[in-house]
């Protein structure tokens, strides 16, 4: 008998209950794994899925090293901040989404995402049925809050003292993520009181990494260059020839 046969014979004797038991586990471990991610990613309810590897960072002003950084994760164990900066379209909600997505797949961490205007909504309505301060102990057990377009839609001066109060219990206990248009100097605009926003500031920007991704629309940056170059294939069809083919020379 050969010594793989052997092998087998005594595979077949004195299975290895051990090694079984273990590769069961490893797969069960491994499920669990998954469905936890699965769960993390619907409790976060991103509008949208957005990763890294879809932004474009050579058409963008923004510091790759430092959201590459950030991706880590590093920042929401001791509850830091993020602020993303920049005009519309410019890639501040794709960014603060995929380190969002990338905080629950890659690390483990509890994240939840808002709009702005929602969340402000959410917050005076659950003062007005009399259940003040259920949203805020739900975030206190997150890693990461991210308040999407904040000034891009006015709310009242009641909701932007809510949303002050609630900012400011996050602090030092859960990170926060937000996305603006504005400059520091146009948020009391939105929260109506000239205090509370230095406040505010303050607490928030005490540990903060603020990522500006400049004023250039990337969205629109993309669209035009894609349209540029459907109106030159659509233009070189009607020639009879293929887009980038020279036409030949007259002698």
């Amino acid at each position: 008998m050969d010594s793989r046969c052997r092998l087998l014979w005594n595979e077949v004797r004195h299975p290895d209950y051990k090694g079984v038991l273990d590769r069961l586990l490893q797969a069960e471990t491994a499920d669990r794994a998954v469905r936890s991610v699965n769960n993390q990613m619907l409790a976060a309810k991103f509008p949208v899925h957005r990763d890294l590897a879809g932004f474009d960072f050579d058409c963008s002003p923004v510091d790759q090293k430092l959201i590459a950084k950030l991706a880590e994760t590093t920042f929401t164990e001791d509850a830091h901040n993020l602020v993303f900066v920049g005009g519309t379209g410019s890639g501040k909600s794709h960014l603060a989404t995929a380190l969002g997505v990338s905080s629950i797949v890659e690390h483990g961490k509890r994240v939840r995402f808002y709009s702005t205007v929602n969340l402000v909504n959410a917050l005076e309505q659950e003062k007005a049925q009399g259940r003040a301060g259920r949203i805020l102990a739900s975030m206190l057990r997150l890693d990461l809050v991210i308040c999407d377009e904040l000034g891009y839609l006015p709310f009242s001066q009641a909701g932007g003292a809510l949303l002050f109060h609630l900012l400011s219990h996050l602090y030092e206990h859960t990170s926060v993520a937000i996305t603006t248009n504005l400059d520091f100097g146009e948020w009391s605009s939105v929260f109506g009181d000239a205090k509370m926003t230095t406040a505010l500031l303050d607490r928030l920007t005490h540990h903060c990494h603020i990522v500006e991704t400049g004023n250039e629309s990337y969205r629109f940056l993309h669209s035009s260059t894609n349209a540029k170059a459907h109106i030159r294939a659509r233009e070189a069809s009607k020639k009879g020839r293929t887009p980038g083919t020279a036409l030949p020379r007259r002698e």
